[in-house]
């Protein structure tokens, strides 16, 4: 990890997972302080039912405000989203957000690439992209996206990651800055704009 690498003046840290991911968000964010002047997006894997599991533990775990994700609400600083179960989140100009029930990407709705890439395109270099745990290689082709537009790429180390095949992948295809454990991606979020 680049210890000495100031990381400021970003709006959005958006992080996507799937399975394995659950464990290591909740070693993350009941640890994080207040943030920074950004907001945190979290783009999960999750059943195609209105499971609320993960909304359910962030609220309860986390001392970070939580607010509902919902179409056209306005992305705040100093808060936690959560892309819901069945539908794809977007991004649009204005800084808000969209829901989307286009296909599924990847063989998921949401779809980390689909959200990577349209905050990408809405934030570049204000922008932070965090890929965890994983089967498959969704979150890969948003990480180069990202870091096309700007923006500041980290993925999971494989060898912490309960399934390691999305953190390989987005290795093998991009360049990310940071390839973290969970403690040191703890210690990256809390770094940013401070």
């Amino acid at each position: 990890m680049e210890e000495n690498k100031i990381i400021s003046g970003i709006k959005v840290v958006i992080i996507g997972g799937s399975a394995g991911s659950l464990n290591a968000l909740m070693q993350i964010l009941p640890e994080l302080p207040d943030l920074n002047g950004f907001a945190i997006v979290l783009v999960v894997h999750r059943k195609s039912t209105d499971d609320q599991t993960l909304e359910d533990l962030i609220s309860l775990k986390s001392s970070i405000p939580f607010k509902l994700t919902e179409d056209k609400v306005p992305l705040l600083p100093g808060y936690v989203y959560v892309a819901p179960s069945n539908y794809h989140l977007l991004f649009e100009k204005n800084e808000t957000m969209s829901l989307d029930i286009s296909e599924k990407i990847n063989y998921s709705r949401p779809s980390i690439d689909v959200s990577f890439e349209s905050a990408a395109e809405i934030f570049g270099s204000s922008l932070v992209g965090i890929l965890l745990s994983g089967s498959n290689s969704d979150g890969t082709q948003g990480l180069k996206m990202i870091k096309d537009a700007g923006g500041t790429i980290a993925v999971q180390n494989p060898l912490s990651a309960d399934m390691p095949f999305m953190p390989n992948n987005a290795i093998l295809y991009n360049d990310p800055e940071y390839i973290l454990n969970i403690n040191e991606i703890l210690r990256f979020i809390i770094s940013i704009n401070s």
